[in-house]
């Protein structure tokens, strides 16, 4: 079996819960960002928020996005690490139930790694992650069969954060290389950048096809203030670049040319995922003959459905319902440009 795209991230359980800025303030949890913290801390947040009505759902950066590809009709694969656990079984199973081809030895007396994500009622997600068992995925858990037979190998900065991570990343980019698979990095997270700037930049000006990024990562890669300029000066070293600008929309550099996508206005309920579907949109689109400025309007549209909603999944049917309009203002788009 071929794949459109083989991904390889964290496997983070996610536990969704809403609550106020008060709550964030009186247990000193900074706002809008993500913090790695102890199980022991991770359980302390969850005790205090045990009257509030709680979602789980399978997930992780990378994760994300290769659901996000499943659902919009794709093919997908993906390479993580899970605890021989309640919550590994589950998400194990989810991913499977999707249609999504996960090789993984459950890591026996192992904990599955989750992430607390705290929704405040302007729509912000706070994240404090407990990596688990994730933070032990190494250069062995690749499967290189599987990225052999992938048009694209996609990898989430977050993994180059740790030692064993990042040396899975490299593999699996190793293998992507040697067998003719094109490359696609997200940076993830801007903070990123300060610890893994070096290598980032040693990616993007080597074997990275496609960098998937947020304006606040372009600016700190880039030095420079204007989106456009960064998108720019990225797309001088990496074929392709896909920039997203919150409610401006996004930038596709592709081929020496700038593809501006709109953004979708909507009600935002919950960030939470919007760049990992992002990315799965235009990964789908890309990777299943459509022009990359159609890939992108995709791309949008899908994040948009996401940031409308609690939780980081399609609504049931989305591909098929929405997939074709979609498509059609895309060309109208298109012809507009031209014009």
């Amino acid at each position: 079996m071929s794949y459109d795209v083989y991904g390889v991230g964290n496997a983070i359980m996610d536990i969704q819960v809403r609550c106020d800025d008060a709550f964030l303030q009186q247990h000193g949890i900074e706002k809008g960002v993500m913090t790695l913290v102890d199980e022991a801390r991770q359980q302390e947040i969850l005790d205090a928020l045990h009257k509030h009505e709680v979602h789980y759902c399978s997930g992780g950066s990378a994760a994300n996005t290769i659901v996000g590809i499943a659902d919009l009709g794709g093919s997908a694969a993906y390479g993580c690490k899970v605890g021989d656990d309640n919550y590994g079984r589950q998400y194990v199973e989810e991913m499977r139930h999707l249609g999504i081809d996960v090789d993984v030895e459950p890591v026996a007396g192992g904990t599955t790694g989750t992430c607390v994500v705290l929704i405040t009622p302007d729509a912000q997600r706070t994240m404090l992650t407990h990596l688990g068992c994730s933070s032990s995925l190494s250069a062995a858990d690749i499967n290189e069969k599987d990225i052999q037979r992938a048009e694209y190998l996609y990898v989430e900065g977050y993994l180059f954060a740790g030692d064993s991570t990042r040396e899975a990343a490299l593999k699996a980019i190793d293998v992507a290389r040697q067998f003719g698979v094109k490359i696609a990095l997200t940076v993830s997270d801007p903070f990123l950048i300060e610890l893994c700037r070096d290598i980032f930049i040693q990616l993007i000006e080597g074997p990275v096809d496609l960098l998937f990024c947020n304006e606040i990562e372009a600016k700190a890669l880039t030095g420079k203030d204007d989106p456009v300029n960064c998108a720019q000066a990225l797309h001088a070293h990496c074929c392709n670049v896909a920039m997203t600008l919150g409610k401006n929309g996004s930038i596709i550099m592709h081929g020496g040319e700038v593809f501006p996508i709109e953004g979708v206005a909507v009600d935002a309920i919950d960030t939470t995922g919007a760049g990992d579907m992002y990315a799965a949109g235009v990964l789908f689109g890309i990777t299943n003959n459509l022009t990359w400025q159609q890939a992108g309007h995709v791309a949008s549209h899908a994040a948009a459905r996401i940031v409308a909603q609690l939780g980081a999944r399609l609504p049931e049917g989305f591909a098929a319902r929405e997939m074709l309009k979609i498509l059609e203002q895309a060309t109208i788009a298109s012809m507009v440009a031209v014009d």
